[in-house]
């Protein structure tokens, strides 16, 4: 199985994303996001297996409680940069509080040899990926139209254990687990 980490997003967050998307994917021919599948990737975890997912709940479940806290969806750009972009996102801010549960889940799933991240954690989520070079001018020009770059202010009190499969129309992410902050 192939797993991730994630927190997902209310259903008014998502209804203004897909107002996003709805303005920008006639802009440049991009294999863009579904929007019931986006959501924050906290930790990657990769292939695992069946047998052993008991094992993967049990150290999740063991992260710190804390309070719930407010992320904002927040700011649009390129991953690795605007020159060469292969990813379009919009980025997700929740300050440190964000990055102690990342830290959290990377110590809770280090001894069970799931390996810590290199780089460092920019917390995002994909609305498109670029494959082949494409004009992308009528797409940075559309961006400019947008009246705010402010896309949607949450709770996150909650994140989730995904699966991910790929399918023919893009990867197909399922719900294995909840973890609730369970904070005092």
């Amino acid at each position: 199985m192939r797993l991730f980490t994630g927190i997902d997003l209310p259903e008014q967050v998502r209804e203004r994303l897909e107002r996003l998307l709805m303005h920008l994917r006639p802009a440049a021919h991009l294999k863009w996001s579904a929007v019931y599948n986006l959501h924050l990737t906290l930790k990657f975890i990769g292939e695992w297996p069946e047998e052993k997912l008991p094992e993967l709940e049990a150290a999740l479940r063991s992260i710190p409680p804390r309070q719930p806290f407010p992320a904002e969806l927040k700011g649009l750009g390129w991953f690795p940069n605007p020159h060469h972009p292969r990813v379009f996102w919009v980025g997700l801010q929740a300050g440190e509080d964000l990055t102690a549960l990342v830290r959290d889940t990377e110590e809770a799933l280090a001894p069970l040899g799931v390996a810590k991240d290199e780089r460092a954690f920019a917390p995002h989520l994909t609305l498109a990926r670029i494959k082949d070079p494409v004009p992308l001018e009528p797409l940075r020009k559309a961006i400019a139209q947008l009246e705010s770059m402010e896309f949607g202010l949450f709770p996150a009190d909650r994140f989730h254990l995904y699966r991910s499969q790929p399918g023919s129309a893009g990867s197909i992410y399922t719900k294995l687990s909840e973890y609730r902050f369970q904070a005092e």
